[in-house]
């Protein structure tokens, strides 16, 4: 990106089986469905082998001092005081740890990079927006901005990339947040979108639809409608992002398994850490949804942990979550197609 722009990331803090088979395409745009995945005939046990993942991975963040924050304290966990309420999920130093556990998993599914869009020029400034202020150190490059995405952009200037990540369930207004990404693009300019879709899915019937994995999901999208931050039909933004101006869209799907039972090496590892993701952050996922969305007791939720958990490490239970990234273009001149 050239240095006179800025690059804005919006930061947080992402039912029945599928059946297999090729995803129908997005008016003209073709979701590449990715091919069923080989179960590994040794995966009939308890998965453990991701466990130690999470306990290896340091954390590189400096605190600041406790007494700037005023957060709000709920159920062991604190969120973000800011717009309170607004973002279900803590901000608290388990989660955020998670979250550099969640990066890794996507620099794993993109093939090690940030993103799929054409790349910025080496010296781009970027601007971080999040409902809590940064508790890490960041490179001369990067500044934060605590701000509500879902407020008016105020911007002095537009941006060469937008890069938004696993905001699903957090967002009231999906189509009123790409248009105004679309408005704070310069012409030529990309906007990117990395979600899941939520509701797990299998290609084999070992899934069931009574598995507490799936009634989770279930019970967090009727949390997610409650709490007016209802879950996205993830490839339907390609739609979206066409009625309102965005060309040269392109969206790229990758399964997450729910722990190590492909027989594929590179799903096994995609497996392993979204094991590790998935069980560090349901409680963080979990909890306040439940609690405040459905009016579950902290109880319940824990009572509920001890089952999902359970059953992520089942490695007979062949899951997924599909993971995508889409991004467009802003057309460099009115009326351009792509």
């Amino acid at each position: 990106m050239s240095a006179p722009n800025d690059t804005l990331s919006p930061t947080p803090a992402a039912a029945p089986t599928a059946t297999a088979g090729s995803q129908p395409g997005i008016g003209d745009i073709q979701v590449a469905d990715e091919p069923q995945i080989a179960v590994d005939p040794q995966a009939q046990d308890i998965d453990d082998a991701a466990s130690d993942i999470g306990s290896s991975i340091a954390s590189s963040k400096t605190s600041l001092a406790e007494s700037i924050y005023n957060y709000r304290v709920e159920n062991g966990r604190t969120y973000h005081r800011y717009k309170d309420g607004k973002y279900s999920y803590p901000n608290d130093e388990r989660e955020n740890d998670r979250l550099d556990l969640q990066h890794h998993l996507f620099l794993l599914t993109l093939e090690g990079k940030l993103g799929l869009s054409p790349p910025n020029e080496e010296g781009s400034k970027i601007i971080g927006v999040d409902l809590s202020p940064p508790q890490a150190e960041v490179p001369p490059n990067v500044r934060f901005e605590v701000d509500d995405i879902e407020e008016p952009w105020l911007f002095s200037r537009p941006f060469d990339y937008i890069h938004s990540r696993m905001m699903t369930s957090s967002i009231s207004n999906w189509k009123q947040l790409v248009q105004r990404a679309y408005d704070n693009l310069t012409p030529g300019g990309y906007l990117e979108l990395q979600e899941i879709d939520l509701m797990p899915q299998s290609d084999d019937g070992t899934l069931r639809p009574d598995a507490a994995i799936v009634r989770c999901f279930a019970l967090l999208g009727e949390a997610a409608t409650v709490l007016n931050r209802s879950f996205q039909d993830i490839p339907d933004l390609v739609n979206v992002m066409r009625d309102i101006g965005f060309i040269d869209i392109h969206i790229k799907k990758v399964k997450w398994p729910s722990n190590t039972w492909p027989a594929d090496p590179r799903y096994k590892l995609l497996g392993e850490w979204a094991h590790e993701n998935s069980m560090s952050g349901i409680e963080a996922w979990t909890m306040a949804p439940l609690t405040r969305g459905l009016g579950w007791k902290k109880e319940e939720v824990q009572a509920f942990l001890v089952e999902l958990r359970k059953e992520f490490k089942d490695r007979s239970i062949h899951a997924y979550w599909p993971a995508y990234a889409l991004y467009g273009k802003k057309p460099e001149v009115d009326g351009q197609e792509s």
